[in-house]
Order: C-alpha cells, then sequence, then structure tokens
C-alpha cells in the first residue's frame, strides 16, 4: 500500500468524518429518524477517519491520484 493521502487531506477527512459520525446522534435532524440516512452517514464518516489514519484511499489509486508532496530526488 503506498500512501496517497497527503496532511491537509488527512484533516479535512478527519473533521468532516467525526461530523458525519456525530451529528445523526447529536444534531436532531428528522432526517436522521429513518435508519438509511443514519448508517450511511456514519460509514462514510468511519470510512473517512479509517482512511485519513492509515494514509491510503482506495479510491485514489485506482484513479491514479495522491495528494501526497512527491520527495525531490
Amino acid at each position: 500500500m503506498r500512501i496517497n493521502v497527503g496532511t491537509p487531506d488527512r484533516i479535512a477527512r478527519i473533521v468532516i468524518g467525526a461530523v458525519l459520525v456525530l451529528l445523526p446522534f447529536v444534531s436532531g435532524m428528522a432526517l436522521f429518524a429513518n435508519p438509511v440516512w443514519l448508517w450511511a452517514s456514519v460509514i462514510v464518516g468511519v470510512v473517512l477517519i479509517v482512511t485519513a489514519l492509515v494514509r491510503f484511499c482506495p479510491l485514489y489509486a485506482i484513479l491514479g491520484l495522491s495528494t501526497c508532496k512527491v520527495p525531490s530526488r
């Protein structure tokens, strides 16, 4: 597994992931009364947090993208 998630991307993923995990439980929004939206939000949030922690995004690998700075040689 090659690292393909850079630091700014990691920070954004952690923040957005935490918001998506917590939002259904603390917001009281009617949207999250439906279990489909509740679990979709939690699953997407967890995936974002995990990809930030391991610094690897499978979708980036498939598309050939990387947000890491390339070390100069």
